[in-house]
């Protein structure tokens, strides 16, 4: 403006300033929604910067610890991807966005996550913790399903077990190896037991599909037709 003063462009540069003062002033409010552990606020918040502050990496950080709050895991996975773009070497998103994954039991996805980590720094003890982890059961997964398509159930059902002891903590990999350890004595001709496994299934996610048929399955082995 000082450059080259003009009524259109003092204009113009004013109502900038003034936008900038709006948005500054936003930013503060965010942060402090943000401590008062009153995200959603946050979120409506930091929306309306990002509007006009679309490359902003941090203030999608700070909306993404806003969405992991509020149980909205995929919004949060969208905006750390944003921000893995938008900073060079963000060992943080990548970590955040392979934690995320892992437990929403997308174990594949996690793991590819966790490798951009460790390529920008082979030494992240976090990633290199969270690989080793999800590794090792994408590996007890994938022999488990191999078992399975090569029809030896004893040892698939061996295997799943191996995963309910090495991640007990994320309720999602119990209920799936549940579901196919299910599957696996059904078709071993084991209905009662399959009958009892894939019941406890149910109880948790009453719309399993899979649960449902290889109950089905079990109860025809039974004779037991109206079930």
């Amino acid at each position: 403006l000082k450059s080259n003063p003009s009524n259109n462009e003092e204009k113009e540069a004013q109502t900038q300033l003034t936008k900038s003062d709006e948005l500054q002033r936003l930013h503060s409010q965010a942060l402090s929604a943000y401590q008062q552990e009153d995200y959603e606020t946050a979120i409506s918040l930091l929306d309306e910067i990002l509007a006009v502050c679309v490359w902003d990496a941090e203030l999608r950080e700070l909306r993404a610890e806003c969405y992991i709050k509020e149980g909205e895991p995929s919004k949060a996975i969208s905006d750390l991807k944003a921000a893995a773009k938008l900073k060079n070497d963000n060992t943080e998103a990548f970590y955040k966005i392979s934690r995320i994954y892992y437990q929403l039991g997308d174990h594949e996805l996690s793991l590819s996550e966790v490798r951009e980590c460790l390529k920008l720094d082979q030494d992240h003890k976090q990633c290199f913790s969270l690989y080793k982890q999800v590794k090792k059961l994408n590996k007890q997964i994938e022999s488990a399903e191999e078992f399975i398509r090569e029809g030896r159930y004893e040892d698939a059902i061996s295997k799943y077990e191996s995963v309910m002891k090495t991640e007990p903590e994320v309720p999602v990999y119990s209920t799936r190896a549940k579901e196919r350890i299910c599957h696996c004595l059904s078709k071993n001709q084991q209905p009662t037991e399959a009958i009892k496994l894939c019941t406890e299934v149910l109880q948790l996610e009453p719309t399993n599909v899979n649960a449902l048929k290889d109950r089905a399955e079990a109860y025809l082995l039974e004779d037991m037709y109206e079930e």
